[in-house]
């Protein structure tokens, strides 16, 4: 499965620091890389309304071993008693943020105040333990929230604590299933937008994923397979 990076950028108060050696020219790179890496926004997501048809073809297909899929992409839709929807996407940017968190502590809290809401988010995988953690707190304190999430793929499906973390989200009131065929084409039409291509003039030209979405191969099997694991786990 594609690997999220959970962790932080921390500062160990008990390590000692130590002199570099002498004319090291590697130790410098490494400090300086370090360096680097600390000075990183702590939070910073990329928020729109239409995903580039690439970027959802790749980070949402459904395969087990999702290699460089490093990154999350969540789709929501937030429906108010009203008659009001709106739409979004989210998506990782650095490893300390994600796209759930971000969703849940700052997008989601702004429509909170005028009643009952229904929000179904479509995620290229299920959330890691934190943010799961951050799903679950955010139920509880707001009963009025009917939540769908709906996934692509299981993250890290292995770990005890993964599966204790998606039964909490599911006990906290959250409806969570994965993605099927007619799953993908409703975020294809409301939420995917052409890759923008120039050609020789320069002038935008079509490729061929701007068109309807087209299903890979075993789109249905893997479905089947991640719905199999997702029941073992949620009961």
């Amino acid at each position: 499965m594609a690997h999220r990076n959970n962790n932080s950028q921390t500062n160990n108060n008990n390590d000692v620091a130590k002199d570099p050696p002498e004319n090291s020219e590697a130790t410098e790179e490494e400090n300086s890389k370090k360096k680097e890496q600390e000075e990183l926004p702590p939070f910073e997501v990329v928020e729109g309304s239409r995903i580039p048809a690439s970027s959802f073809m790749f980070q949402f297909k459904n395969v087990e071993y999702s290699s460089g899929r490093n990154k999350t992409l969540l789709c929501y839709t937030i429906e108010r008693g009203e008659g009001q929807v709106f739409r979004g996407y989210l998506e990782d940017e650095h490893v300390s943020a994600h796209a759930e968190d971000a969703f849940f502590s700052n997008v989601l809290p702004q429509f909170l105040s005028s009643g009952a809401v229904s929000v179904t988010c479509y995620v290229s995988s299920s959330p890691c333990v934190n943010c799961a953690a951050c799903i679950a707190r955010c139920l509880r304190k707001n009963k009025t929230i009917n939540l769908r999430l709906v996934v692509a793929r299981i993250f890290q499906w292995e770990e005890s604590e993964i599966r204790s973390a998606l039964r909490g989200i599911c006990s906290s009131g959250c409806k969570l299933r994965m993605m099927k065929s007619a799953d993908y084409l409703h975020v294809w039409k409301n939420f995917v937008e052409p890759d923008v291509v120039l050609n020789e003039e320069g002038e935008s030209e079509q490729t061929s994923e701007q068109g309807a979405f087209i299903p890979w191969e075993d789109l249905e099997e893997n479905a089947r397979y991640y719905e199999e694991k997702l029941a073992e786990i949620i009961r």
